[in-house]
């Protein structure tokens, strides 16, 4: 092990967060000494990891992209691929490249309040380094890219055709004429669907309960110099449909199903297949791309089965209520494995620091974790625009301790008034209620509530409290 080089800065994962937080480290302190840790071996995240057919945004581009690098393509809804290489035109436009270290994976970090500094230790080809750092930022996203979430699917393990996951989509996987059942209703098998429809025999979307899909425009034709103002409207239309959706569930329920009948084959109506038990944005909007996935139901081999599993036999998915569904090729759509801080081991002063029940600060900082910056995003706006704001409010917090002459912040939350909390996620979706008991939560009061008001977080990120909740030590 090498003698630990120091550093002011750690950041964790080149994914959209990595990026966005090295250009604002790079902007607002030139003189900062960090780095930038990817486990993988090129940046991107998701974007570099998900390579199923047809992957693409579940939000609008004008939004998701940067605000110093605005979204450059005639698209709003991008491809994967065209993702991937708009991270990697900022990396390089930006001169960002310089920071990260690929192939890097950090394993644990340990918190030392006699030094006021973490000792990171990161894994590279096989040999373990320590890194010694003021502050680390993780910026590792919200599910396990080791391992996908795994379904209770009852006699799976009999199929003897294929079984995939999205997360891990075979390489020069033919699928061509294949007969293929994709599980799931979610994001994933909406994108799945009309793309594996081009070229597969059949293709079956096998779902437990649908979701709301709405199809949305492909194109677009406003100039470049208009994509900046893009992401504002997007982003305050999208914060006012989340709060119609939000006070009146019925209306929006009723709109949506109302736009999606005309979209459907004529033998086929609302019920079963389009009637979610929940009302819209308790779960994640579906989007479908000048409506892909409805044209794909017109075509000869592509339906949806609605109901419970009972079993997978050798080759077939027998429903509870008798339907039988052929198939050759199981797509395991079924969401993703549910995780905060990417596995490392964190400790502080030697205690081993759960993320279970801790609360949440300012949706950017953990309970009793001093020194430390997590990006996390909203549930239903897309990544980079808390990312963004939780930047704003780290360097309030940064330039606090530098009046005070700490070299330390840590959140406490208060002994003396108990507080209620809040799961992690308002969402109901499954793959967020089966992991609720080992995720932080938010408190009701202060800065521990939930941030979900886009323009309100915004102000109170630039010119708000950043004090209250926040322990300063020399």
């Amino acid at each position: 092990m090498n003698t630990p080089e120091t550093l002011d800065f750690i950041v964790v994962g080149a994914g959209i967060s990595g990026i966005n937080t090295s250009y604002r480290l790079q902007t607002e302190l030139p003189r900062a000494k960090f780095v930038v840790f990817e486990n993988r071996h090129s940046v991107g995240g998701t974007w570099d990891l998900f390579k199923y057919p047809g992957v693409r945004s579940d939000t609008d581009l004008y939004m998701y992209g940067f605000t110093w690098h605005p979204w450059p393509y005639p698209k709003a809804i991008g491809q994967g691929s065209q993702i991937k290489e708009y991270l990697e035109t900022c990396v390089a436009e930006h001169n960002l490249g310089r920071y990260i270290r690929f192939g890097h994976k950090v394993v644990s970090m340990s918190w030392s309040s006699k030094s006021a500094q973490w000792t990171v230790a990161v894994s590279h080809d096989g040999v373990f380094d320590e890194y010694k750092a003021r502050f680390v930022i993780l910026g590792t996203g919200y599910y396990d890219y080791d391992t996908p979430r795994q379904a209770h699917i009852p006699g799976i393990e009999n199929f003897q055709g294929q079984v995939i996951h999205p997360q891990f989509w075979p390489e020069n996987f033919d699928y061509s004429g294949r007969d293929i059942a994709v599980v799931g209703s979610g994001a994933t098998a909406i994108t799945l669907v009309p793309t594996l429809a081009q070229k597969a025999g059949r293709v079956t979307m096998v779902q437990r309960s649908p979701s709301y899909i709405l199809t949305v425009p492909d194109d677009d034709t406003s100039p470049a110099w208009m994509h900046p103002f893009l992401r504002i409207w997007s982003t305050l239309y999208s914060w006012f449909v989340i709060l119609f959706c939000r006070y009146f569930p019925t209306a929006a329920q009723s709109y949506l199903l109302n736009k999606t009948h005309p979209q459907l084959p004529e033998s086929m109506g609302i019920e079963p297949h389009f009637m979610p038990r929940y009302f819209p944005w308790e779960q994640r909007l579906c989007w479908a791309p000048a409506g892909d996935f409805y044209q794909a139901l017109h075509k000869p081999g592509t339906s949806i089965v609605t109901g419970k599993i009972k079993r997978v036999t050798e080759k077939t998915i027998e429903m509870d209520n008798g339907q039988v569904v052929e198939t050759d090729v199981i797509v395991l759509a079924t969401g993703l494995r549910t995780l905060l801080g990417g596995k490392i081991d964190i400790r502080v002063d030697g205690e081993k620091m759960d993320w279970a029940g801790r609360l949440i600060w300012n949706f950017s900082m953990i309970q009793d974790i001093p020194n430390m910056m997590i990006v996390m995003a909203y549930t239903n706006i897309p990544w980079t625009i808390n990312a963004d704001i939780s930047m704003n409010r780290f360097f309030r917090v940064l330039k606090n301790m530098q009046k005070r002459g700490a070299r330390t912040v840590v959140p406490r939350a208060p002994k003396d008034s108990p507080m209620k909390t809040e799961p992690f996620s308002h969402l109901t979706s499954t793959f967020y209620a089966e992991v609720e008991d080992r995720m932080p939560k938010y408190g009701t009061v202060g800065p521990w509530k939930r941030k979900e008001n886009v323009p309100f977080d915004y102000i109170n990120a630039r010119w708000g409290d950043t004090t209250t909740g926040l322990e300063f030590h020399p």
